[in-house]
Parts: C-alpha cells; sequence; structure tokens
C-alpha cells in the first residue's frame, strides 16, 4: 500500500512539474510570442482602399474619379441554413445580371468556408440597401467591404484619350494607362479585435495604417469644347457614311490640345460595345495616307529655300506620266497656268509635282523629318505609330512625285496637326501636349514636362505658305464652307485614296477625306484638323470635312475669348 500511495505521488509530483516548466515557459520565455498568437486569433485586418486620383480638365471639372463602391461576402457557415432565402433577397435589390440565383445558393453552402466574395464593385447605395434588405428578414451573415469604383461622369466623353481601368482599378488604355503609376495611390489596412462569432467589438484597441490617395492628372482638355466636338463630329460620320472620324484642336503656340474627338467611341463607364475598333485611339495609332493636306508642307520646303513664293508661275499639263504611271488632277483640264498660290487654292497634284522637282529626294526627305513624319509626335500616350516615312535611297521618280502630294507616306493625325501647326507658329513646331501637370495628395503641383519647340522653317517661308492657304477658303478656293465670318481662316483640304490593310494596294473610290486649317490666320491660335475615312462616294475635303471645321473652330474662338483681327485676307492671284 505504502509503495502504491508512493508511486501515485511521485507521478502527481511529476504532472506537476511538466505543468509547471510548460506554464513558465509560455508565461515567462515564450509570453510575448503567446500573447500575440491570442490578439491574433482574436483579430481581423481590412484594406482600407486608396481612391484613384482624378483625370480633370483644364479648369478643373473631373473628367474621371473615383466613387464609392463595395463589395459583398458571405460567411457560409451562417448562411448555410437559408441560403435560397438569402439568394433571393440579394438578386431582388441587385438584379440578375450581378447575381445568378442557383449560383449564389451553392456559394451560401460551400462547405468548410467562412468567407468568399458574392460580387465585386457594386455602388455602395446598392451593396447598402441589398445587406439591410438581408438584415431585415433577420438573416445573418452577409457583410460588405469599401471599395474604389472609377466613374466617367461625361460617359463617352473623351472616352479615347481617357482610357478606361480593369477590374483591378489598373490603367488599361489613354491616360488611365499612361499615367497608371501617378494615379494609383496606396492602400492602407485597418487592424481591430473581434468576438469569436467575428464581429468587431466597440472601443476595443485598433491599428490603423493610413492610406496614401493617387495624384490627379490635369489635362489640356476644354470639357465643354470637347462635348461640342464629340457631337459634331459623330454627326458627321453618321451623315457622311464613314467609317469612322477624327477631330483635333490644337493652341499653336503652346502645343496644348484643347480637344480630341474620335467617332465611333465607347462608354468606359458601362463597358458595352467595346471593341478594338472603337477603344483604340486613332489619333495617334492608326495610319494613313494624308493626301492634299500634305501640299502645304512640300510648299513650305520650296519656300524655305527661296524657290517658289505664292505668286510664282508654275505651267500645269493636263497629265503626268511617271515610270509609266498616269497621274492627273481632280477635274479634267487641258493645260491650265497657275501660280503656286493657285496649285494650292485648287488643290492641283500636277502643279505641285511640278513645283517639287525642285527638291531631289534627300532634301524632300529631310524637311518631311524636321516636320515631324516618320517619329513620334511626344504626346506620350500609348500605342503611338511612327507613321513611315520611306528612306529616300528606294524612292522612284514616281514615289518623289506622289510623297508631294500626300501619297506614299502614311501618318497619324497628331503628326499632321503638330506640322501644319509649326507653319501656323511662324515655322516653329511645338511639340503637343495633352497634360498639363498633377497634382498630389498634399496639394502640391508638378508640371508634366517642358514644352519642346523647334524651328523647321523660316517666318518669312511660313508666312508665304499662310498666303497660299487663305485662298483655299476664299469663295473660289476649294473650301469656302471654312470661313469663319470676321476672322481670317487658312487651311487645305484632303482627298487621299484609303489603302487596303490585307492587300497594301489602293482602292479606287474609297478615299479618306479632311479639312485642316488655323485661325485667325494673320495671328494664328488654334489649328483644327478634321478626317473622315471611307464616307459617301461624293464627299471631298471642303463639302464633308470642312464644315465639321468651321463649326469646332468657330466655338474654340469663342471658348477662349479670340477676338478677329479685323484685317482683310490679302488678294492672291490664283492664275496667269
Amino acid at each position: 500500500m505504502r509503495r502504491r500511495l508512493a508511486a501515485g505521488l511521485a507521478l502527481l509530483v511529476l504532472i506537476f512539474g511538466i505543468f509547471s516548466i510548460r506554464l513558465f515557459q509560455i508565461q515567462g520565455v515564450d509570453a510575448q510570442a503567446y500573447a500575440a498568437m491570442a490578439v491574433e486569433a482574436g483579430t481581423a485586418t481590412s484594406v482600407v482602399p486608396a481612391p484613384r486620383g482624378q483625370i480633370l480638365d483644364r479648369s478643373g471639372e473631373a473628367l474621371a474619379a473615383s466613387v464609392d463602391g463595395m463589395t459583398i461576402t458571405a460567411d457560409p457557415s451562417m448562411t448555410s441554413a437559408h441560403a435560397p432565402k438569402i439568394a433571393k433577397i440579394l438578386i431582388d435589390e441587385l438584379g440578375e445580371d450581378q447575381l445568378d440565383y442557383f449560383e449564389t445558393i451553392d456559394d451560401l453552402r460551400k462547405p468548410n468556408s467562412r468567407y468568399l466574395v458574392l460580387v465585386r464593385d457594386v455602388p455602395a447605395e446598392d451593396a447598402q440597401r441589398a445587406t439591410k434588405a438581408v438584415r431585415d428578414a433577420d438573416l445573418t451573415g452577409i457583410f460588405t467591404e469599401k471599395v474604389a469604383l472609377r466613374s466617367y461622369p461625361g460617359g463617352r466623353l473623351a472616352a479615347n484619350l481617357l482610357g478606361y481601368t480593369d477590374g483591378e482599378e489598373k490603367g488599361v488604355q489613354g491616360l488611365e494607362s499612361q499615367y497608371d503609376s501617378f494615379l494609383t495611390g496606396t492602400d492602407g489596412s485597418a487592424t481591430y479585435e473581434v468576438s469569436p462569432s467575428g464581429q468587431r467589438i466597440p472601443m476595443a484597441d485598433s491599428t490603423v495604417q493610413e492610406m496614401v490617395p493617387g495624384s490627379d492628372v490635369e489635362t489640356t482638355i476644354d470639357r465643354d469644347l470637347q462635348w461640342y466636338s464629340d457631337q459634331r463630329l459623330a454627326d458627321a460620320v453618321r451623315s457622311s457614311g464613314s467609317d469612322w472620324g477624327l477631330a483635333l484642336t490644337m493652341d499653336v503656340r503652346t502645343g496644348q490640345v484643347v480637344q480630341l474627338s474620335q467617332a465611333p467611341t465607347f462608354d468606359p463607364d458601362s463597358k458595352e460595345s467595346m471593341e478594338d475598333h472603337n477603344t483604340v485611339s486613332r489619333y495617334v495609332q492608326t495610319v494613313y495616307e494624308p493626301g492634299s493636306v500634305m501640299k502645304p508642307i512640300t510648299m513650305a520646303a520650296l519656300a524655305d529655300q527661296g524657290e517658289i513664293t505664292p505668286d510664282t508661275q508654275i505651267s500645269v499639263p493636263s497629265h503626268l506620266v511617271i515610270d509609266k504611271f498616269r497621274i492627273a488632277d481632280h477635274w479634267d483640264h487641258g493645260r491650265i497656268n497657275l501660280t503656286a498660290a493657285g496649285v494650292i487654292a485648287q488643290s492641283s497634284n500636277l502643279g505641285t509635282i511640278i513645283a517639287a522637282q525642285q527638291m531631289d529626294d534627300d532634301t524632300m526627305h529631310d524637311y518631311l523629318a524636321k516636320f515631324g513624319f516618320g517619329t513620334k509626335s511626344g504626346v506620350e500616350l500609348p500605342g503611338e505609330s511612327q507613321g513611315i516615312l520611306p528612306d529616300p535611297s528606294g524612292w522612284s521618280r514616281a514615289n518623289h512625285a506622289t510623297i508631294s502630294f500626300g501619297q506614299g507616306v502614311s501618318v497619324t493625325a497628331m503628326q499632321m496637326i503638330r506640322a501644319i501647326g509649326a507653319i501656323a507658329n511662324g515655322g516653329v513646331m511645338v511639340e503637343p501636349s495633352v497634360v498639363e501637370g498633377f497634382v498630389g495628395p498634399d496639394g502640391e503641383k508638378t508640371a508634366a514636362k517642358e514644352t519642346k519647340t523647334r524651328r523647321v522653317v523660316s517666318k518669312e517661308a511660313a508666312s508665304q505658305v499662310t498666303r497660299m492657304m487663305e485662298a483655299v477658303t476664299a469663295d473660289d478656293g476649294t473650301a469656302p464652307a471654312a470661313q469663319i465670318p470676321g476672322y481670317r481662316v487658312a487651311g487645305k483640304t484632303g482627298t487621299a485614296w484609303r489603302v487596303n490593310p490585307d492587300t497594301g494596294k489602293y482602292v479606287r473610290g474609297q478615299n479618306t477625306v479632311s479639312f485642316i486649317g488655323y485661325a485667325p490666320a494673320d495671328k494664328p491660335r488654334f489649328v483644327t484638323y478634321v478626317v473622315l475615312d471611307k464616307p459617301h462616294r461624293n464627299a471631298g475635303g471642303g463639302s464633308t470635312a470642312a464644315p465639321v471645321f468651321h463649326d469646332i473652330m468657330s466655338m474654340a474662338l469663342e471658348r477662349f475669348g479670340v477676338p478677329p483681327t479685323g484685317s482683310k485676307p490679302p488678294k492672291v492671284a490664283q492664275d496667269w
């Protein structure tokens, strides 16, 4: 008996000893580690999303902004018993486009799960209404998490410039993509104590790591002018039956693009009917042959060399055969006598070819390169093309001839407006821009970049070409529809054969028509370029694109308070 008692006592002492040693380890040696584990077991951490920066117009109006949204989640251990009832309530409140009834029931009954996402990116008001309806039915297990949703207050307004974001708030196209690192903020977090049921304990300790909002991007776009131009261009594309259209307006002095329209376009809010053909930024990504809007560039190169003036006499034949190719004008005529101004005013291909023969291949190529063709515009938008300017070593006589009037060379609209803008700006090219600067979370403003300029032709050469281009908008020119009462307008029409992208060959009867011009011609402020691709057969730059130019330029001059200069355009002889 004594031995059994002694053995039992020894066993008890051993057991108590083991517990004592373990207790000493927990409370003394590993106290902090176990305390942390206890806290962690009774805490929850949630992300505090940082709002994405806004994209603003030049007056500070929001073109893209972040609004409050919510993700709706569920705890299946709490919803399993009443899954059908909860699913019906949620679908009644949110709609069948957000949730599928049977899939939702399966999610709400998911075994061995305490957390799953039912639907993401729900407007805060809708999410709160849905969760309240669940609570009002005395049901539990449905929760919400705050998220930031991207919103575009103008809908389709400047959509191709702004771009859009994906489900993770990552910029996909346009400014959203180009300046994603500036717009994206740094998320914060909140850690707080919870009860065994997962509910937050009021007044308990919590730790918050502050989020840092993204920076705002200030654009050069004028919202009202943009809206009007979007509508006017869309109407022109519909009425002319064009595949697509572009309209751009740039301040010739600063390079700031104040309006940038494209049709057809898309709605980045609904993301409906989003396809490659309407989400691409055509003004920097689509290349095409510009046609006769290139003729002022040829004339500027000649004038800069002292080879031509508006009054230079040019004898224009009925046609030319070069490298076995027959080239003619857009109207039938015998031999006619035109001045250089008349060649531009009447848009004579033959007159331009004859004038351009005073330059060899290398010289013409060098001037085209100086005007920015074959290089990116510097506007800093994603996916920009540098166009196609063939190396002069491979030019034939026919290449030299057709390139002089805008066929055989491919450009983007941004390159074209930059080049003509240089003539308007007295021969000085200004790099175009669509972003003026950034506003940080602390309100500090920083400039986007320093504007780059360079002289491409002399001031006198630019002035002479302006006189030629004013003849285009005269009553006897090819684009009297571009006239703006009270203002002198210089411009040029363009009609180019379209190239079939599959065969690489021209398609007769299919054209790209355009008009580019600036005003006031004697003190230029804005240059506007309108392009319509594949309109109906009878469409021309003067009849189809020039009226769009007239309307957009008229509003730009009015919006920015540009007064008429009061001078009359000089009379320039078109023939001799």
